[in-house]
């Protein structure tokens, strides 16, 4: 009798030509919702009828979002076809007692990613993944942002989850590993750190149960752009963590390395060229406080 099998939610419901599509564009990190995070220039309507209108910062921040999307992205993919990578954290959600939410609502902090991110879902075509972030920002196992990843249509794994821990998606011939978390330091001087073993431990988990490790690591979380890499009998393998689109926090004011750094805004694209695999990086900044 021939053996049967089903096939996985991720493959019945994926666009027929995301596999063959060699630019990927990554994002993180946008907090949407936080007086400091990502809003839309024009101001947000909220649940009780009030309109919110962004602060200076947001407006620059929002500038460098338009340049991204707008010239940044075109002008890397070649006017190509690409995919959408949401790596986590979207929403700010209420978290850790803070006040500086635009709105508590978490259906306003919704309601403002999607109007933020359809447009530029609908150029990537549906293509499409989103990424669990921080449970004290996106809600207990990511509820929050499941519920955004179905609005948008986001592509679902083999469980049915819209919104995922972790994707390998294959550029390519390359593979690549997408996570949110990563750990982090209190010293400049050893920000590569976690970055660099993280990428030593994908391989050893890999030759461990002898899977084919991972050309390029994806992580996020620390809203700090940085990479290394390492040479491999395939190519050379890289450890990248996305800047965010978040300025700086109450909180980021009192952690060491965080403190006296400006807050970096910017995205990557990971792209399948005509030689080999690689990594473009986009970081914008905001002036420091004024001389008085």
């Amino acid at each position: 009798m021939k053996r049967t099998t089903k096939t996985p939610a991720s493959k019945a419901s994926k666009p027929p030509d995301t596999d063959k599509i060699r630019n990927y564009v990554c994002v993180s990190d946008l907090h949407v919702g936080c007086q400091l995070g990502l809003c839309p220039e024009k101001g947000v309507r909220l649940d009780e009828g009030g309109l919110y209108q962004p602060s200076s910062i947001q407006r620059a921040i929002y500038a460098h979002w338009r340049e991204f999307w707008d010239h940044w992205v075109p002008s890397v993919t070649k006017g190509e076809p690409f995919g959408i990578v949401l790596n986590g954290d979207t929403i700010d959600g209420v978290h850790h007692g803070s006040t500086h939410q635009i709105s508590q609502n978490l259906q306003d902090q919704a309601n403002i990613a999607y109007e933020l991110l359809a447009p530029e879902v609908a150029r990537a075509e549906g293509r499409l993944y989103m990424i669990r972030g921080t449970e004290a920002h996106v809600g207990k196992s990511g509820v929050q942002e499941e519920a955004l990843a179905a609005r948008l249509g986001a592509i679902p794994n083999e469980y049915g989850q819209r919104a995922r821990y972790e994707l390998w998606k294959r550029i390519g011939d390359g593979l690549v590993h997408f996570m949110h978390h990563i750990g982090s330091t209190g010293s400049q001087a050893y920000e590569a750190t976690a970055v660099h073993k993280e990428l030593v431990e994908a391989f050893t988990e890999s030759g461990r149960w002898n899977e084919r490790p991972p050309d390029i690591i994806v992580r996020s979380h620390r809203h700090r752009l940085i990479r290394t890499e390492v040479p491999t009998h395939r190519r050379v393998s890289i450890a990248v963590v996305t800047p965010g689109w978040q300025a700086k926090t109450p909180f980021a004011w009192k952690i060491a390395g965080a403190r006296q750094s400006l807050p970096q805004f910017g995205g990557i694209l990971i792209r399948r060229g005509d030689e080999d695999l690689f990594v473009r990086t986009f970081v914008r900044s905001i002036a420091r406080s004024r001389v008085e």
